[in-house]
């Protein structure tokens, strides 16, 4: 078998590189064998604002600019719903949070997404005595839907082997890789946490997160749009809601904690007072940066290696962003931001 690019991983960012390939025309295959659950556990949000501070996400404009017709097109070729377009709800906790998102809203990079208008509180299960904030031009990104669909195509046309790849078997010439019985231009790593078992590249500073979510039930709540007060709680169908999420630095297992339950649930129980049940929790492990920017490159030695991660948690967004970046590097020499760069950790 000849292609163009072999794709080690389909969470998010595998499958914004395989978005890349499908409008250019390019061959590829996958090989994916889910031992990494970030993507499968993510909450989907896309949210150009950061609620804790009030000010802009990276590139936030230029990633929706791209990542929201990548998802279109899914949507339109696969025949499913991905995109949900909700909008976000600061709660404020003061007057002085309320000034401070008036403020805000006057910002050029902010003007565009920040409402000037303080939405009173009309629920009554909910504590927000000094109303919300809305963000604008905000959703969610079914993830599990994106990732399961796409799956299930790239099986169909035989693009996707279910096994994990063997960094030993991969033979390299100049301008060629040889895998099993697979001739390839290049391999893209995008495989999340699981890099830091990557012989090429598991000398990269990614920082692994992990992250819990619960899923409630809660049919008195009624709410049609996402609360972010300590957790964020987002509005699913038949009165489910994901409540997320936890920040672990220790335990990197993908197993579910009491720990994380009860910590959700603390601050769960400060924000809303009506019954609710829970009824499912998740665990993965995001793959972070120290500098909250993502990994995007070629190997040193090897040029025909190249990887794409570290999308932290605003992969939905990030993730056709960069993978954009690593194509118009690869296949059109322009040169890569220097802050997404992996050159930047060289010294």
């Amino acid at each position: 078998m000849q292609v163009d690019y072999i794709i080690v991983g389909i969470g998010i960012a595998g499958i914004s590189f395989c978005e890349q390939l499908r409008a250019h025309g390019k061959r590829f295959v996958v090989y994916d064998n889910a031992s990494q659950q970030s993507s499968t556990v993510a909450g989907g949000l896309y949210n150009p604002v950061v609620l804790k501070r009030f000010t802009s996400v990276w590139k936030s404009t230029e990633q929706l600019e791209i990542a929201l017709p990548v998802y279109a097109n899914i949507e339109k070729r696969l025949k499913v719903k991905l995109d949900y377009k909700i909008p976000v709800y600061r709660k404020f906790a003061s007057l002085e949070e309320q000034n401070d998102w008036f403020t805000a809203s006057d910002k050029p990079l902010l003007t565009r997404y920040l409402s000037p208008k303080v939405i009173k509180n009309d629920n009554k299960f909910i504590d927000g005595n000094f109303g919300f904030g809305e963000v604008l031009e905000t959703g969610r990104i079914d993830v599990k839907t994106l990732i399961d669909s796409y799956k299930a195509d790239l099986l169909a046309n035989k693009l996707l082997f279910e096994e994990p790849f063997n960094y030993d078997t991969i033979q390299i010439q100049e301008n060629a890789i040889t895998y099993k019985n697979i001739d390839a231009k290049y391999v893209v790593f995008a495989e999340g946490f699981g890099v830091k078992k990557n012989l090429y590249f598991k000398s990269l500073p990614l920082v692994p997160a992990k992250g819990e979510l619960l899923t409630i039930h809660a049919p008195e709540l009624k709410i049609e749009f996402v609360l972010k007060a300590g957790v964020f709680l987002i509005p699913l169908n038949n009165d489910l809601y994901i409540v997320g999420a936890t920040y672990e630095w220790k335990d990197l297992s993908h197993d579910t904690t009491n720990k994380a339950k009860e910590e959700l649930l603390s601050k769960l129980k400060k924000l809303i007072s009506c019954p609710f049940e829970v009824v499912n929790q998740v665990a993965g492990i995001r793959p972070t940066v120290k500098d909250r920017r993502p990994l995007v490159g070629r190997h040193k030695s090897h040029k025909n290696l190249l990887v794409l991660n570290g999308l932290g948690t605003r992969g939905v967004m990030i993730g056709p962003y960069v993978a954009k970046q690593l194509y118009d590097f690869v296949e059109n020499s322009l040169p890569l931001q220097s802050d997404i760069d992996i050159n930047r950790f060289e010294n």
